[in-house]
């Protein structure tokens, strides 16, 4: 059900059908995914460089507090600067980007309780060091959908 309701929800992106935004949803998709990704990088950074308070110690050991907040802040700020490439504001752009970095937490979070369910570190071992594919995905499990549907609600007639 995860990689094919949620994950699909990206793709889906190409076939919204965006006033003024004709031919340009791959842009949508790319934001989409930069965001979640660049958000995923922050709070690692900043958890490593700040991180004291772990979020969820016994499902995400390595999840910070201080990763959260300062990569989530810096993600929704990077987020809120590629407005230009979206057909949102700045302002929904920021709105949008800080909607894409706490689903994305929110997904990695949930994704890693249901392997510690299953005792399982990683999803797979495609990629030495990360996990397999779905260990990379687990931020725009719950993202997509959301923002999908957001922007699909707010933004197409």
């Amino acid at each position: 059900m995860i990689s094919v309701y949620c994950i699909s929800h990206a793709p889906a992106l190409l076939l919204l059908d965006l006033p003024g935004y004709q031919g340009q949803n791959a842009l949508l998709l790319f934001y989409l995914i930069f965001v979640v990704q660049i958000s995923d990088v922050l709070q690692y950074v900043f958890g490593k460089l700040f991180g004291k308070h772990k979020v969820a110690p016994s499902v995400s050991p390595s999840k910070t507090v201080e990763g959260l907040v300062g990569g989530g802040l810096a993600a929704t700020l990077v987020g809120g600067g590629l407005f230009w490439m979206t057909p949102f504001s700045f302002v929904q752009s920021l709105t949008m980007a800080l909607l894409i970095v706490t689903m994305g937490f929110l997904g990695g979070l949930v994704m890693s309780a249901m392997k510690r369910s299953l005792s399982a570190k990683d999803w797979g071992t495609m990629i030495k060091g990360h996990g397999g594919m779905l260990d990379r995905m687990d931020s725009i499990c719950f993202a997509a959908p959301v923002f999908f549907h957001v922007t699909r609600y707010f933004f197409s007639p």
